[in-house]
């Protein structure tokens, strides 16, 4: 069974990548699985998607643990532990990376133990098509007809300028990484008794009979400012706030609202990606949402 898995950001069609390469797969006769996986839903946000390809029925399910081929639309995300990017890889799997530096540096870098191959730059919009086309022609059994009309079928949505556009970023990738065809090779099932528990976070009960949903230990989200997402920057009127905090800081998702010493609520900006959850039930109508270079002028 073949397992890969893309990463990269929102907005970089890491999702129309895996479907691209699932639609060309079962073009080809192998059963196929392929699915995103969202964390923040939102430009700029790390997120991942994952496909198996077999000829046989597939019956494993969830996050692929031991990927024969990872492709990396943005390379800015190896560094961050929290992407996952080089989890599960091993000496025999490909590591495929999208960006300005070699391979010879990136095993500097990364002493990575498999092979590992740089697709250059392309143009931005095309991104997902291009590391959709390249995983093809690393896999060694997707045709270029193949690659072509899933790309076409997936690409329709968004007009026909996308669909040439796509087409030829995927296949110019195809074509780029013909040397290199066939260098993933199919991975064999791994054994329960291999696969490593979960690296669970035993949270101990608060002392308090009301408690909100924030979490700020250590091997959390805190060290990413995920604020650095955010288009609309939610400002609070002090003269209109009647100090409710339970309302902003119970709905804001990511615990991003806290409380002073005088009992006004604060927004912590590092972490608040804009949402307007706290615009939209704040009570007293205090809480405006402003345009964030707006804001980042005052």
């Amino acid at each position: 069974m073949y397992r890969i898995r893309f990463h990269g950001r929102g907005g970089q069609g890491i999702k129309t990548a895996s479907r691209i390469l699932g639609t060309a797969l079962f073009a080809e006769g192998f059963e196929v699985q392929d699915a995103p996986r969202y964390g923040a839903e939102r430009r700029g946000a790390p997120i991942f998607a994952t496909v198996r390809a077999a000829r046989t029925p597939i019956h494993e399910r969830g996050a692929i643990r031991a990927p024969d081929l990872v492709v990396v639309a943005d390379d800015t995300l190896v560094p961050i532990p929290a992407a996952g990017v080089l989890g599960g890889l091993g000496a025999r799997s490909v590591l495929l990376l999208h960006g300005d530096a070699d391979a010879e540096t990136w095993r500097a870098r990364i002493a990575f133990p498999g092979t590992l191959i740089v697709l250059p730059p392309v143009a931005p919009a095309a991104v997902g098509s291009a590391c959709a086309g390249a995983a093809a022609r690393l896999l060694g059994v997707v045709s270029r007809a193949a690659l072509e009309g899933a790309v076409r079928d997936e690409v329709a949505p968004f007009g026909a300028g996308a669909v040439v556009a796509s087409r030829a970023a995927a296949l110019d990738a195809f074509d780029r990484m013909a040397v290199h065809a066939g260098a993933v090779v199919e991975g064999e099932a791994p054994r329960m008794a291999d696969l490593e528990p979960p690296a669970w976070i035993d949270l101990p009960l608060e002392p308090a009979s009301l408690a909100a949903p924030d979490v700020f230990a250590a091997a959390t989200s805190v060290a990413v400012r995920t604020g650095l997402w955010r288009t609309l920057r939610p400002v609070i009127e002090p003269a209109r706030c009647h100090h409710c905090t339970w309302v902003c800081t119970t709905a804001c998702p990511d615990g991003a609202i806290g409380v002073d010493a005088s009992g006004a609520p604060v927004i912590d900006y590092d972490h608040c990606k804009g949402c307007g959850v706290c615009v939209a039930v704040c009570p007293a109508h205090a809480i405006a949402a402003v345009p964030e270079r707006e804001a980042a002028s005052r």
